[in-house]
This record gives structure tokens, sequence and C-alpha cells, in this order.
């Protein structure tokens, strides 16, 4: 048994920050310069890799890239669930966030110096810390706000503009610095961004109150020495595993490559989706209500996964259809093609309000949050059926025009705002307080299967025809909208009143 120290959410009064509390502009800052770094280094990704040596780049093949690009991004968020869990058990949401912004700067700092070590070694410190950091700042949001705030939802789109704001900025400017004066500046600037989210953290950390300040305590000894032993065991496999691989690797038994390791991930990750939300469902002391609404909670992370998988291919298949098929200027300027990772984040800054403003306007007649997934997954699915007609058409002249991408990122935003602000805030109603931070670290483990699978399908770039690649895309993502459609209702009686 653990007890949860549960913080006190702030009064409703607590109007200070465009009416909402006073603490969400310390979370949306912070996020703010987490997203900063992580986009601006994600739209120079595949793109470094991909590059030849007398270019600055890697000089990888797509295949190889790719395969690479899904193993990190998908690793950033599968390593949400440890991080949840760490932070309700050992060091607080407070702290968590904290500790995971320090290892992010690290990992940005070490991908600007020049070496394939320190490169990967980069990217393992920005998956540990994100990790960390990720499902805690989300969590916290929504411990500013008493149960039945009715400034929920909103709270989280405003914080989720926040995200895009960072997110807009940053391929523009590291983007630029990257892809025209030197890759690693831009990874570097990536990790000064982090370090500015680190100090407005520190500094704005007086107006959260008790948001996240606490982890949950063991209530017996007998469980104080369970939590123990599974931090134990959690920190031997994260150092034995690496040794491992390296000892076999060196010793001439194993032929450590890119695509194996990506192949073997995947199994992990599908073992680790099915043993988590097993753990959690059938091992777990719920109450008929609450186990209802865990069920809930997985058909939700279904749904994101596949919208995901379509969605995350911006960094990989469409960052790579820009780069090589896609005219990059505009009035006889030509920009830079990592710019384009820019327009999602540029239609939600404009979007997110209006969503927001409508959600709030509809009030309890509004949409379920089943209802707004279904709109999610169908408006993914038409972006890649757009996709299909800038590939047809890129097969009879040499490069198309930017408005094909930004008729796609536009309807990917839509999607969005219709599933990740809704489902941030649906977790933190449908789950107990206890487990907040685990819930959340499962929430983004959505996130990693559909990174996974978007980086992979990467591969298939240069061996598949678009039109075709694009075009299953689209029809899985359809087919997922309208399966779910018929299903709307008895979900919405699950969720036992929850909206």
């Amino acid at each position: 048994m653990a007890h949860a120290n549960v913080p006190a959410a702030p009064p409703a009064s607590d109007a200070a920050f465009f009416g909402h509390p006073r603490g969400l502009a310390t979370l949306f800052f912070t996020e703010m310069w987490e997203r900063f770094s992580y986009y601006g280094m994600r739209a120079l990704l595949i793109l470094f890799m991909t590059a030849s040596a007398a270019q600055g780049g890697l000089g990888f093949d797509v295949a190889k890239a790719g395969a690479i690009y899904g193993l990190y991004t998908s690793s950033v968020y599968i390593m949400s669930l440890p991080g949840g869990w760490l932070a309700d058990r050992v060091f607080g949401q407070r702290r968590a966030v904290l500790y995971g912004g320090m290892l992010i700067a690290a990992g940005h700092y070490s991908m600007a110096l020049p070496m394939v070590n320190t490169f990967y070694f980069g990217l393992v410190l920005i998956v540990l810390g994100t990790g960390l950091l990720k499902p805690n700042i989300s969590a916290m949001v929504g411990a500013l706000y008493a149960q039945g705030d009715v400034r929920r939802d909103a709270g989280f789109s405003i914080f989720y503009m926040g995200i895009n704001l960072g997110a807009f900025t940053a391929p523009l400017i590291c983007g630029w610095l990257g892809q025209r004066v030197d890759w690693h500046l831009g990874f570097g600037l990536a990790g000064i961004g982090m370090t500015l989210g680190l100090v407005q953290y520190k500094l704005g950390a007086r107006h959260l109150g008790e948001a996240g300040l606490h982890p949950t305590r063991p209530d017996t000894a007998e469980a104080a020495a369970k939590q123990r032993m599974q931090l134990r065991a959690g920190a031997a496999a994260l150092l034995l595993i690496p040794a491992t691989l390296i000892a076999l690797s060196f010793s001439g038994a194993v032929a450590i490559t890119a695509i194996g390791l990506a192949d073997a991930f995947g199994a992990i990750l599908l073992f680790t989706v099915i043993g988590a939300f097993g753990g959690v469902l059938f091992l777990g002391r719920w109450s008929p209500e609450e186990r209802k609404r865990l069920c809930v909670v997985l058909v939700l992370f279904l749904a994101a996964a596949l919208f995901w998988s379509a969605f995350e291919q911006a960094g990989s298949t469409l960052n790579l259809f820009a780069d090589r098929s896609t005219r990059n200027n505009v009035l006889s300027y030509e920009f830079p093609s990592s710019w384009y990772q820019s327009m999602n984040a540029m239609f939600l800054i404009a979007l997110a309000p209006v969503f927001a403003w409508v959600w709030v306007r509809l009030g309890v007649r509004g949409p379920s949050v089943i209802t707004k997934f279904v709109l999610a997954l169908l408006a993914v699915g038409l972006s890649f059926a757009v996709m299909v007609g800038a590939a047809t058409s890129s097969a009879s002249v040499a490069k198309v025009s930017p408005m094909w991408l930004t008729l796609t990122y536009l309807l990917h935003t839509v999607g969005e705002l219709c599933l990740s602000p809704v489902g941030l805030s649906a977790m933190t109603k449908l789950t107990p307080a206890r487990v907040a931070g685990l819930t959340m670290g499962l929430w983004f483990m959505s996130n990693s299967v559909g990174n996974y699978l978007g980086g992979r399908l990467a591969a298939f770039y240069e061996s598949f025809s678009l039109p075709g690649l694009f075009g299953v895309v689209a029809i899985f993502s359809i087919g997922a909208g309208l399966v779910l459609a018929l299903f709307i209702r008895p979900i919405v009686r699950l969720m036992g009143g929850v909206r």
C-alpha cells in the first residue's frame, strides 16, 4: 500500500494567467523551451543523417537513418513510463522535470560536437531527460485545477499553444543555422533553448504551490521495501542491457546494427505495451468504475498510437519529401527545407485558441472525447490522401508546389487539436490521482509506438512508390477512424460521466 500525497489545487479564484492559475505560466514557458530544443534538433535529424560527408552530414542511407530516427523518437516517449514511475515514487514531479531538463540540455550540447560517438551519446541523454520531463510537466498542469474546474480543458489547450510556440520558432532558427551554416551549431542552439527553460522553471517554481512537490510515500515497511527492490531492479536493467550489447559487439559474437537494434526495439516495445496495460488493468486494486475508465484509457491509447504513426512522419518521410521533391521558395526567396517543420506549430498557434474557445462554449453539449478522436483520425488520413496527389505530381515534374505540404500540415493540425490536448486532459480525469505520473507515462507511450512506426515507414521511402506509401497510411487512418466511430456510445458509457 502507498499513501498518495495529492496536492491541493489552487482555488478557482487564482486566475492571474489569462484567467488561469499563475503556475500555468511557469509550466507554459518551461515546456515552450523544451519543445524548442526538441523540435529544433528533430527538424535537422534525418536530414543530417542522410546528408553526405561533403555536406557535413553522416552519409547514412535512408533505411538506416529511418531506423535510427524511429528508434530515437520512439525511445523519447517510452521512457515516459519509468519517468512517470520515478516521479510518483522517488523524486516527485517537480524535481523530475528539473533533472530531465538538465539531461536534455547536456544531450544537445553533446550533439554539438562533430563526432559520431557524441552524436549517439547526445541522443541517449535526450531520451533519458525527456522521459523524466515530458509526462510529469503535463501531470503538474492537471494538478493546478480542482476536480470539476471547467477551465481544465482550456488550460491544457493554452499549455499546448505554449508547446507549439517553441516548436514554431525552433525549425526556423535551428533549421536555418544547421542547414545553411553548420549542422552542429543548430544542435547546440537547441541546447541553449533548454537551458533557458531551466532558468525560467526555477525562477517561477514559487507559483506552482504544492503541485508535483512530493512523491507518493509508502505507508508500510513492506511497501517501502518493495519500492526499493523495484528501483534497484530498474537501475540494474538500465545499466545491464547496454553493457551487454557493448560486450557482444566488441566480442564479435553479434553484429550490432541500427536496423537490427530497431527491429529488437520493436519487439520490446510490443511486449512493454502488453505488460504495462496488463499490469495496470489486472494487478492494480481498482474499483469497478476505475477499471472501466482504465479500459477507456486503453482504447484512447490504441487510437492515439495509430494517429501518431501517421502524424509523426512529419520528421521523416514528409521531411525528406520537402527536401527532395518540393520547391522551397516564396517570392524568389529560397528557404531551408526544415522550415516546413514549423507549419504544424504555426497552424496550432492560430487555431488552438479557437478550439479552446469552442470546447468551453459548447460545454456539456460538445462532442465526447471519443468523437474528437474519430475526427482526428479522419483528418490525418485525409492529409495523406493529399500527399498521394503530391507524390503523383512529383513523378511528372521535378519539384511540386509547397501548397501540397501546407494543406497536409493544416489537416495534421486539425487532427492534433482534436486529439492531443483533449487526450492529455482526459488522462488526468479518467485515472486515480495516486498513479497520475504513471498513467501519463502510459499515454505518452502511444507517441512511442507511433513514432516507431513512422520512423520505420521512412525506410521504404526509396524502395516503395511514394503514392503507394502515402496511400496505405491514408487508408489505415481513415479506416481506423470509421471503426472507432461505431463504438462511440458504449465507450462513453464506460467513462462513467467523465467528459
